[in-house]
């Protein structure tokens, strides 16, 4: 039997999501070239809906607090892995630095080249949520995203970025990348929220009305 075909142990079965296969190597899908980290260049950001717009250069990125965190991860394209153990930047070290305004009810993640994906602010400020720079106790590689990717297990793995750059804080709720090219806005991956065509007809209008007000301002 192949690594990304095992058979579920009955123990393990309840973590892993319908339609879902485990795997213990960690599959490399990117859509593009992997783009050049350099540090002397390399910032975070926040802005949008905000109190302070916030920026950390790489040295500045460092030197704040860590944290270590294991989760489960799960790919719209089938295959789950379990016990990732991350180390990162609490999301919400992020989120308190900068102090969403009250309207602020998403984020629109930013990342390299030119990458999207919407997040609601509640999904986004989960206890397991980081801003990871290591991953099993070694750097993030850069195909999976290093130097800096965001870890949101509660969702299908693209609403991850990879290579994030910056979180911007909006009253819509836009779709990104992914989610305009046939993918679903929330990827909650029990009830298997993969492609567009399943979300109900409110968060289709919902999907085109942000997409709307955002190019309008």
């Amino acid at each position: 039997m192949s690594e990304m075909a095992k058979e579920i142990d009955p123990a393990l079965a309840a973590r892993v999501p319908p339609g879902q296969q485990l795997t213990t190597k960690w599959p490399v899908l990117t859509y593009g070239r992997t783009p050049r980290f350099d540090p002397a260049r390399w910032t975070f950001h926040c802005f949008g809906l905000v109190e302070r717009e916030m920026s950390w250069t790489w040295e500045e990125f460092q030197r704040l607090p860590r944290v270590t965190l294991t989760s489960d991860i799960h790919c719209v394209t089938r295959w789950s892995r379990l016990d990732n153990t991350w180390e990162g930047v609490h999301v919400r070290t992020i989120v308190e630095a900068c102090r969403p305004r009250p309207e602020a009810r998403f984020v629109l993640q930013h990342a390299d080249p030119d990458y999207t994906t919407n997040t609601a602010i509640e999904d986004l400020v989960d206890d397991d949520v980081l801003l990871a720079l290591k991953h099993d106790g070694r750097d993030l590689e850069p195909d999976h995203g290093g130097p800096l990717r965001l870890v949101l297990p509660r969702l299908y793995f693209w609403k991850s970025s990879k290579w994030l750059r910056a979180f911007e804080f909006l009253d819509v709720n836009p779709p990104g990348f992914w989610e305009q090219n046939g993918y679903h806005m929330h990827a909650d991956p029990w009830p298997e929220e993969r492609y567009s065509d399943q979300e109900t007809r409110a968060m289709q209008q919902m999907r085109a009305e942000a997409a709307r007000k955002l190019r309008d301002r």
